[in-house]
C-alpha cells in the first residue's frame, strides 16, 4: 500500500477526483474510489462535523446492517481517539453496544486540514478479522498525506454550502427567502410540463397579523412569525419548498401535486394556524388565522408567472371573503370581478424574477 500511494500518479489521480467537484457528497465518493483499490474494504462512511453533530455525507457499498457500527467508529474517530482499528466492533469494548450486534472489522480514520478535525472515514468489512487490522507507522504517515488533499477539498465543499444555504434562508424563520422559491419554482415548472405531473403553489397570509405588532411590539410580532413558520414547515411534506415571502406572507411549492391535493395542506396549515397559542411562552394566547390561496399547472396556468398570479389572486379572494379559509383558483378566476383584478394587479406584480 504504501508503494502505491507514494506513486506520483496515484496522488495526482485522488487530487483531480476530489477536486472536479463542489459538491461534499461527489468528493467524499471520488476519496472513497482513489482508496478503494488500497485498503481492501467491503463498504465505507464519511462524517463531517457539523452544528447539529456528526452528519453523515457519503457511505458507498456500506450494508445498512453496518451502518450504525460504522457511525460509532466515525464518533469515536471525531472524540479525538486518532486512527481507529478493531477486529470485530460487535465486541469492541471502546464502541457502544448496539442492537443487533453484526460482527465486523473496521478502520477509522481522522480527515484532518487547516489545523483541526474536518472528520471521520471509516472502512468496513462484513465479516470479523482474524487479528486487529494495522497499519505501519510509515503507511500510515503517507495514508496521512494522502488523505489530507481530500479533506481539503471536502472542507472547502461543505464551506460553499453552508454560504449558499445562508444565501437562500430567511434570517429570522430559517424558511427558504424569495429568491430561493422563484428559482425552485421557474425549475419545478419546467420540470412538471417535461414531465406532464401537477405543481401546485400556496400563497398564505397571517391574518391579523399587523393587530400582534400595534398592540405588542415587532419583538413579539417577530416571534409570531417564527411561530407561524415553524407551524407551516411541520404541516407541510418533506418534499414540498417552504419559504417566507416577505413580510407576513409565506409560500409552498408542491411538486407532483393536483389542485385537491393542495387544497387539503392548505385546509390543514389553516387548522393548525387556527389553534396554535402564539406567544405562549410570553404569557400571551394570541389567535390568529390565515388566508391560503391555491394554484395549479396546468389546471389554471402554464408557467411559474401565472401560477404565481393565479395563486395571488386567489389568497386575495379570501381576504376579501372573509379570511381564515382556502381558495382554489380556477379558470374562470382569471377574470375575475374588477374590483378583486385591480387589486391583485399590483400584488401580481411584486418582486419576483423569472428568466
Amino acid at each position: 500500500m504504501r508503494r502505491r500511494l507514494t506513486r506520483a500518479d496515484a496522488f495526482t489521480e485522488i487530487l483531480r477526483a476530489v477536486n472536479a467537484s463542489l459538491e461534499p457528497e461527489r468528493v467524499a465518493e471520488a476519496l472513497i474510489a482513489g482508496l478503494a483499490g488500497w485498503i481492501p474494504v467491503s463498504g465505507w462512511l464519511v462524517l463531517a462535523t457539523d452544528e447539529g453533530g456528526p452528519r453523515r455525507i457519503a457511505a458507498p457499498g456500506l450494508l445498512p446492517a453496518l451502518e450504525p457500527a460504522a457511525q460509532a467508529v466515525g464518533e469515536f474517530v471525531l472524540g479525538g481517539a486518532g486512527v481507529f482499528c478493531s477486529a470485530d466492533v460487535s465486541a469492541d469494548p471502546r464502541l457502544p453496544r448496539i442492537e443487533p450486534a453484526t460482527p465486523a472489522a473496521a478502520i477509522g480514520l481522522p480527515l484532518e486540514c487547516r489545523g483541526r478535525s474536518l472528520g471521520a472515514l471509516v472502512g468496513m468489512d462484513g465479516a470479523p478479522s482474524a487479528r486487529e487490522p494495522r497499519f505501519a507507522a510509515a503507511s500510515l504517515s503517507v495514508l496521512r498525506a494522502v488523505l489530507e488533499p481530500g479533506a481539503l477539498a471536502l472542507d472547502n465543499a461543505l464551506r460553499i454550502e453552508r454560504a449558499e444555504a445562508l444565501s437562500v434562508t430567511d434570517d429570522l424563520t430559517q424558511l427558504y427567502n424569495s429568491r430561493y422559491l422563484s428559482q425552485a419554482l421557474r425549475r419545478e415548472a419546467k420540470r412538471a410540463s417535461r414531465s406532464g405531473r401537477a405543481l401546485s403553489l400556496l400563497f398564505i397570509d397571517l391574518d391579523g397579523f399587523k393587530g400582534v405588532n400595534d398592540r405588542h411590539g415587532h419583538l413579539a410580532g417577530s416571534a409570531a412569525l417564527v411561530e407561524a413558520a415553524s407551524v407551516i414547515r411541520i404541516s407541510a411534506r418533506e418534499t414540498d419548498i417552504v419559504a417566507r415571502f416577505g413580510g407576513d406572507e409565506f409560500a409552498l411549492v408542491l411538486p407532483e401535486t393536483g389542485s385537491e391535493g393542495a387544497e387539503m395542506v392548505g385546509a390543514r396549515i389553516r387548522d393548525k394556524i387556527a389553534a396554535h397559542p402564539f406567544l405562549r411562552k410570553d404569557g400571551l394566547d394570541i389567535k390568529l388565522s390565515v388566508s391560503v390561496g391555491v394554484a395549479t399547472l396546468p389546471d389554471v396556468a402554464t408557467t411559474a408567472e401565472q401560477l404565481v398570479k393565479a395563486a395571488d389572486e386567489a389568497m386575495y379572494w379570501v381576504k376579501e371573503h372573509g379570511k381564515n379559509n382556502v381558495h382554489v383558483a380556477h379558470p374562470t378566476d382569471q377574470n375575475a370581478q374588477s374590483a378583486l383584478n385591480a387589486k391583485t394587479v399590483k400584488t401580481a406584480g411584486r418582486d419576483w424574477t423569472f428568466g
